[in-house]
């Protein structure tokens, strides 16, 4: 029999307190579909959202014209985040991003790599690359599909250096692929992004592109239309946060007002 407090039984005051309190939110998940350069911050940013808001982030990471097929082709995806404007302009041609969703997200810088300790050289119409190579190939992404390469060709292109070097291009799925390719020693040099280059201890900058040399690097970021996740548009505003916004410069990215 229960002990009554100011005529309640204890039994109906715990069932009057557990009602009133207030329902503690499920955890919920997010599926994010980001361009390969993002791989490490991004996950970063996933970890301290989780840790401030107690929701999960689920990151795919690829070349951004692959993730960008995979959702026209009905990927689950709820949040895509390209490495290129072009790549978010077709998405939102063919009716797979949410309207008024899109927001230009990071910036970023193109460089030259090399193997540490190599010399720098400055990247101009006068630069003989083809000499730098010797016997070896360049590393990019694929020129004609991942933002990289497509930056990195028209560099090249504007500066006069492609004709002469386009035979001598070792091309990779996307950008961390060109990487590797240098660090493993499998290429000489590498054309990557500026926040590439810094997450890779056997690489370093030698060169950087004059930025008038290429279309601006833009990351644009945007919630799908076939979004399931209650919390997608809470963590594509997370993106944008003081915290994110730390870890993105931490690593490299610039961050437009």
């Amino acid at each position: 029999m229960s002990v009554p407090i100011r005529g309640f039984p204890v039994a109906a005051v715990l069932a009057l307190a557990l009602g009133a309190a207030p329902a503690i939110a499920a955890a919920e998940e997010v599926t994010v579909f980001a361009a390969s350069s993002l791989t490490g911050t991004l996950d970063a940013v996933a970890e301290a959202w989780a840790a401030e808001i107690g929701h999960r982030a689920v990151l795919t990471h690829a070349g951004s014209s692959a993730l960008a097929r995979q959702i026209q082709q009905g990927a689950p995806a709820d949040i895509f985040i390209s490495a290129s404007t072009d790549w978010m302009d077709a998405l939102e041609a063919s009716g797979d991003v949410q309207p008024g969703t899109r927001r230009d997200l990071l910036g970023n810088r193109l460089v030259l790599i090399a193997q540490a300790g190599a010399p720098a050289v400055t990247i101009d119409e006068r630069l003989d690359l083809v000499g730098l190579l010797g016997e070896g190939r360049l590393a990019m992404a694929l020129v004609d599909a991942v933002p990289a390469g497509v930056y990195g060709k028209a560099a090249l292109t504007s500066l006069g250096l492609w004709d002469a070097v386009a035979p001598r291009v070792a091309q990779a799925e996307n950008v961390r692929g060109a990487l590797a390719f240098v660090a493993q020693g499998e290429a000489p040099l590498g054309i990557v992004y500026a926040t590439d280059a810094a997450a890779e201890d056997a690489v370093q900058v030698i060169g950087t592109f004059p930025e008038a040399s290429h279309p601006p690097i833009t990351y644009p970021a945007a919630l799908i239309a076939g979004a399931t996740s209650p919390v997608a548009a809470e963590f594509l505003d997370y993106l944008g946060s003081d915290t994110a916004r730390g870890l993105w410069e931490t690593a490299g990215f610039s961050v437009p007002e």
